[in-house]
């Protein structure tokens, strides 16, 4: 199933307007969600595309701003989640709905419903949906969090990219041995696990782990120590467990919004990805990884209770938030007027 992901992740071609539709599904599911709100959710859901919160990415349970689910009546709910999908791949959606399930998890674990609540997730909107100029939203809430910005109708922006789970493996209950992120998890282990095997211990860079992802809720994600195996030094199936894992996160989202991302990879180039590993590599070990190519940042770590329960991060360093495409977006439209 992950074979024609990997495949385009090494050949993907340009992409033009009309092939990306999920934008225009974005556009019509924007519009029909705001289309359903009275006007104090309006005041609560939508924001000038400036707005400071635009670029307010956070991960852990906090007071956010947007309108949450929890205030939206059902047809609301159907309308926000139809925007969501727009967006995600069905993995990705299966993905960051079971995230929500581990709230109701973590709420009878630690006996605090008022706090771990799966209502507490919330959509934003910026700018109006098909403004050519910019407009994005996003939907975020306890280890989720989906950051989109689109311009001129063709260009967008699907990063930063969270998706955490807690517990990794949920240990009884209903929901017993639910691993919302198990190929994030074992992609990563069985690419470790061949690079080991072929006696690659430089792949390893540290002992232990760190305590979280390194980049943590930072705006602005900036390059990492390169540390680890780069793919020019892998052998062909070792480059393919790589691009496997790194399909894991492009996967996320449909299938045209991977293959513009997967297009961007290959061209930075594949030869420049290296893929660093930290801490334990038996199971129940804390571990944490990183694979980082000239413009872009995987991190995923697996450190908190008692190592279970996993981080998994996708940065862009010059176009979280769509900072590269709107500047690009701006330099043409001052090209144009003083072409005029």
């Amino acid at each position: 199933m992950n074979i024609p992901i990997i495949l385009t992740l090494a050949l993907a071609l340009p992409l033009t307007a009309q092939e990306l539709p999920s934008i225009a599904a974005m556009q019509a599911a924007a519009k029909e969600f705001v289309a359903s709100l009275d006007a104090g959710q309006r005041e609560k859901a939508q924001f000038p595309f400036a707005a400071e919160a635009r670029e307010n990415f956070r991960f852990t349970p906090q007071t956010r701003s947007g309108l949450p689910l929890k205030e939206m009546a059902a047809e609301q709910r159907a309308a926000a989640m139809k925007l969501v999908d727009a967006a995600l791949s069905d993995k990705g959606h299966l993905k960051a709905t079971q995230i929500m399930t581990l709230e109701g998890v973590l709420a009878d674990i630690e006996k605090n419903p008022q706090f771990r609540d799966a209502g507490k997730y919330y959509l934003s909107l910026f700018g109006s949906p098909g403004d050519a100029s910019g407009w994005g939203w996003k939907f975020e809430g306890h280890h989720l969090s989906l950051n989109y910005t689109i311009v001129g109708g063709n260009k967008i922006s699907v990063t930063p990219s969270f998706f955490g789970a807690n517990p990794a493996n949920v240990p009884s209950g209903p929901h017993q041995g639910l691993r919302v992120l198990k190929a994030e998890d074992e992609l990563a282990h069985a690419l470790l696990g061949a690079l080991l095997e072929a006696g690659r211990k430089d792949v390893i860079f540290s002992d232990k782990a760190p305590a979280e992802i390194l980049t943590a809720e930072n705006r602005q994600a900036t390059a990492l120590a390169p540390v680890g195996c780069p793919a020019s030094d892998m052998t062909e199936a070792q480059r393919k467990a790589l691009l496997e894992l790194i399909s894991e996160y492009t996967g996320r989202h449909r299938q045209d919004l991977a293959d513009n991302d997967s297009r961007q990879i290959q061209a930075a180039g594949i030869d420049k990805i290296r893929f660093g590993w930290a801490g334990g590599t038996h199971p129940g070990e804390a571990w944490y990884y990183r694979v980082q190519g000239p413009t872009f940042l995987l991190e995923a770590a697996n450190t908190q209770n008692d190592a279970n329960h996993i981080h998994a991060t996708w940065r862009d360093f010059s176009d979280d938030f769509g900072h590269d495409i709107l500047a690009e977006h701006y330099h043409q439209h001052a090209k144009d007027h003083g072409d005029h």
